[in-house]
């Protein structure tokens, strides 16, 4: 029904706005970690919206992305996962921490979200993983860079693989990766080398 609202910030709370535009309020449900990306109150925002009709109520969640409500909506085609629940997990982990952790089979990083134990973790890597790629986590990151070859993927995946089993993050791994440019030339061992070298500027 809306694909996005436009306005001006009236009120912030915890995980709500309220954006005024043309003269109506909208309440707004966000995830909490994008609260210090916002403009503030009086300051004008572009929010992409979701609706969730329920018998008793109709219920607004926003997003500063595209790309987070997209993954938004992946989340609630997980069995057990609700609007609320999907919310609590893009409060503390953003749309490509999800794609990054789905491919790697992390476990851990999914399972920080409040309210969300291992086996939902598992249930959600299990049912996501047909749905995200290695390729999108990184395009994600740098969509305006050149795309990550079929070759430069694989080598990614494999230094992220190792990273992980160093017992880095994948949310950590990602960011680092995502950053370190990947030639016909590049293997492995060097990639890995340097992301090691980036981590201590993490």
């Amino acid at each position: 029904m809306y694909s996005y609202i436009k306005g001006t910030i009236q009120e912030v709370y915890e995980d709500l706005i309220v954006v005024e535009n043309n003269g109506i309020g909208y309440n707004i449900h966000i995830p909490m970690r994008i609260l210090d990306e916002l403009p503030g109150r009086d300051g004008q925002v572009k929010i992409y919206t979701y609706l969730h009709v329920r018998e008793e109520a109709f219920s607004l969640f926003g997003f500063l992305s595209r790309d987070e409500l997209d993954m938004f909506k992946l989340l609630l085609n997980v069995s057990g996962i609700g609007p609320k629940g999907a919310l609590s997990i893009l409060s503390v982990l953003s749309a490509n921490d999800i794609r990054f952790a789905v491919v790697s089979d992390d476990v851990r990083t999914i399972s920080t979200a409040p309210g969300v134990g291992k086996k939902t973790a598992q249930r959600l890597i299990m049912e996501l993983k047909d749905k995200v790629s290695l390729d999108d986590a990184f395009g994600a990151v740098q969509e305006s860079a050149a795309p990550v070859s079929h070759g430069g993927s694989t080598v990614k995946k494999e230094a992220a693989e190792a990273l992980t089993a160093l017992g880095y993050s994948s949310a950590e791994a990602a960011r680092v990766l995502a950053d370190i440019e990947i030639t016909e030339d590049s293997d492995v061992e060097s990639v890995l080398r340097l992301a090691l070298k980036n981590m201590a500027f993490l």
